[in-house]
């Protein structure tokens, strides 16, 4: 079934400034998870919307717990990432999903920033998480656990993301 997630947060600053540090986040020595970003493929359609398919190498894996009940000694995971931005709609749409464990997890994430309807100034990002664990008996149990454990991740990451906003 799989344990969802859906957070919404205001960004000070800009869409266009926030666009510009979103593509550039990693890799970031702030950061050190993300090992690596691979562009795979990048371009703009007849509309003038970039389209970019990246893949992200990291290191932040699954909790240590969560490995352990799963029976995986692996900690380096790939993710494959599609993004768009529309610069007339202002909107930046990123989904990303793992690739690697996927007989057993998958996380699946999609991000939207947006202009705030009534302040230019302000950035809404909408964040939306699937985490499924498979063929475990303890699954709701794991998929709350990673729940934690991105949540505690995309507060380190926004702070990292912000401070390349100042």
């Amino acid at each position: 079934m799989g344990k969802s997630s859906l957070k919404n947060s205001s960004l000070f600053y800009p869409w266009e400034t926030v666009i510009k540090a979103a593509m550039r986040k990693y890799p970031n020595p702030m950061n050190p998870c993300v090992v690596g970003v691979d562009v795979l493929d990048r371009n703009l359609d007849k509309h003038g919307r970039l389209h970019s398919h990246r893949l992200l190498s990291t290191e932040w894996g699954l909790p240590g717990v969560v490995r352990a009940i799963l029976g995986t000694s692996r900690s380096t995971t790939y993710i494959k990432e599609h993004s768009i931005v529309d610069p007339v709609e202002k909107k930046m749409e990123l989904c990303s999903t793992n690739i690697t464990l996927t007989n057993l997890i998958s996380v699946d994430e999609r991000l939207v920033y947006r202009p705030h309807s009534e302040n230019p100034d302000v950035t809404v990002l909408t964040q939306e998480a699937i985490i499924t664990v498979k063929g475990i008996s303890l699954s709701n149990y794991l998929e709350g656990l990673m729940a934690l454990s991105m949540s505690a991740n995309a507060r380190k990451v926004s702070k990292i993301f912000i401070s390349d906003l100042d």
